[in-house]
Parts: structure tokens; C-alpha cells; sequence
């Protein structure tokens, strides 16, 4: 098997991510504030490296159609769909959520706090199946624009 390394790098770091988050989710629980912070502060570092990965390569290279069978296209454009969509909403109640933190508003960052690390935990997941689905259950098929990916 041979797969290509920006996305294989790409999706390692938002796993690290979803990591960090679980981990610092527990630290907070536990009552290990300083500890949540810089591990919440690592996993948005990973998120970052992970979206400067995954915007670079779409700018420069392209993104990889759905190579598996035709049949099965319609299924995998939904999720795809579905897996855009949490990743944005995740990406902007993680700014939101890290903006309160930073900004001391403690008590609306622990009320979207969960609800925010939940969506990076579906966007983490659905992000590994895709990779999955697109470099390794199936062959890739053409590495091309966005739109042209996700609409054939």
C-alpha cells in the first residue's frame, strides 16, 4: 500500500487533535486547569498544522475524487458533505471556545466547551473515514479542484 503522504500527515494531526481535546478534557474534570490550558492550547496547535497541511495541498495540488464504485459515489459525497460540515462548525466553535478561555469568560467557555470538543470528536472520526475511503479501501481517482471532487 502506498499512501500519499500530505494527506496521511494531514489526518495523523487532526487525530492528535481529537486526542489533546479527550486529554484535556479529563485534566479539566480532574481540576488541572494549568494543565488543560497548555493541552487544549497543544491540540489547537494540531488542528492548525493539520488545516495549513490540508489548505496547501488543496491550493497547490488539489483535492483526490472518490476512486471506489460508481454506485457507492453518491453515499461517500453525502458523508463527505456531512463531514465538511462539522468540520466547519467544529473549526468555528473552537475559535469561539478557545477565545473564551483565553478571554476568562470561564463560564460560557465550560458551556460550549463539551459541546465544541463532541463536534471535533464526529469531525476527527469522519475525517479518518474519508481519508479511509479515499486512500485506502479504495484507489484514489483524480487529484483535482474542490468542486470538481466533490461534484464529479
Amino acid at each position: 500500500m502506498n499512501l500519499p503522504i500530505l494527506p496521511t500527515l494531514s489526518t495523523m494531526f487532526i487525530v492528535l487533535s481529537a486526542v489533546l481535546v479527550a486529554i484535556g478534557w479529563a485534566l479539566v474534570r480532574k481540576g488541572k486547569i494549568d494543565a488543560h490550558k497548555k493541552t487544549m492550547f497543544a491540540a489547537a496547535i494540531a488542528a492548525l498544522t493539520f488545516f495549513i497541511i490540508y489548505s496547501s495541498r488543496t491550493i497547490f495540488i488539489g483535492n483526490t475524487a472518490f476512486g471506489g464504485p460508481d454506485d457507492f459515489k453518491i453515499y461517500y459525497t453525502v458523508f463527505l458533505i456531512f463531514h465538511i460540515f462539522l468540520a466547519t462548525t467544529g473549526a468555528v466553535f473552537g475559535l469561539v471556545t478557545i477565545w473564551l478561555g483565553f478571554k476568562g469568560r470561564i463560564k460560557r467557555h465550560r458551556k460550549i466547551g463539551p459541546i465544541t470538543s463532541i463536534i471535533w470528536f464526529f469531525t476527527a472520526t469522519t475525517g479518518v473515514v474519508v481519508y479511509s475511503l479515499l486512500y485506502v479501501l479504495y484507489d484514489g481517482g483524480e487529484t483535482t479542484s474542490v468542486i470538481k471532487a466533490i461534484l464529479g
